[in-house]
């Protein structure tokens, strides 16, 4: 059984047939799901989804691109969803140099605000990280207790080294089965209790869905390549995974 660390099922590729997308998923074995919020507002949706379904579990954070958008309240409306039942991380925060949404000096003012919010209420968090791996590490390491989960690993071996070493896990999404990705690479050096796994859906199907509308299900795909280069077994991946998933958000 699979977690799917990381979907965003409030998209309307989803939503609209999202009873069918989870029975698709369980078909591959992946049953439970963390929607994870990308502002104030669909960080409310991914709660309200959460209660309506078992086996999601959502998150409430401002991500990269929203950073310029921010209510000027929106620190006190993502602490207020972080105490609720089923809302398991802040997140997904981080910084994105790639598409530069927003501006760097505002993602790493929104950035560091939501590490302190999560060092005060002790909750794990999610980040974003793209072309960004300095600064990242760079504002992690002001907030030594705060742990959490480098979703969509992107980065070096070393960059994701210096991430375990500070007590946050790496997730892999469908890139990680891309052709002439370095990621298998990085992958096959890490350590198996440090390893989630994820969609990122509707974005980034894997192989070979890969341009196709992506689904939590999928997270099987990325989990059978790990056990490959692992030498493992499907079934063994899960396990850890799940544990580790489990260890991580407390589902």
């Amino acid at each position: 059984m699979l977690v799917d660390t990381h979907c965003h099922l409030f998209f309307d590729e989803l939503k609209k047939d999202l009873d069918g997308v989870l029975s698709r998923a369980a078909a591959l074995g992946v049953t439970k799901f963390i929607c994870v919020g990308t502002n104030v507002e669909d960080s409310q949706h991914s709660y309200e989804l959460s209660l309506k379904y078992e086996n999601i579990f959502s998150t409430a954070g401002v991500h990269p691109h929203d950073s310029e958008e921010v209510p000027k309240d929106y620190l006190d409306q993502i602490k207020i969803l972080l105490k609720k039942s089923k809302v398991v991380a802040l997140g997904e925060i981080g910084l994105d140099y790639f598409k530069n949404i927003s501006d760097k000096k505002i993602q790493k003012n929104i950035f560091s605000e939501q590490l302190e919010l999560a060092q005060e209420i002790n909750v794990p968090i999610v980040f974003h990280n793209r072309d960004s791996d300095k600064d990242i590490l760079d504002t992690l390491s002001k907030f030594p207790d705060v742990i959490g989960v480098a979703h969509c690993f992107s980065s070096s071996y070393e960059v994701a080294k210096k991430l375990i070493d500070m007590g946050f896990y790496i997730s892999f999404s469908g890139n990680l089965t891309f052709k002439n990705s370095h990621l298998p690479d990085v992958a096959k050096k890490l350590p198996l209790n440090k390893i989630l796994v994820e969609t990122d859906s509707p974005f980034l199907s894997p192989v070979p869905h890969r341009g196709k509308v992506n689904e939590p299900g999928r997270t099987r795909f990325v989990a059978e390549l790990l056990a490959k280069l692992h030498g493992s077994t499907i079934n063994q991946i899960a396990s850890i995974t799940t544990n580790n998933a489990t260890n991580l958000f407390n589902l």
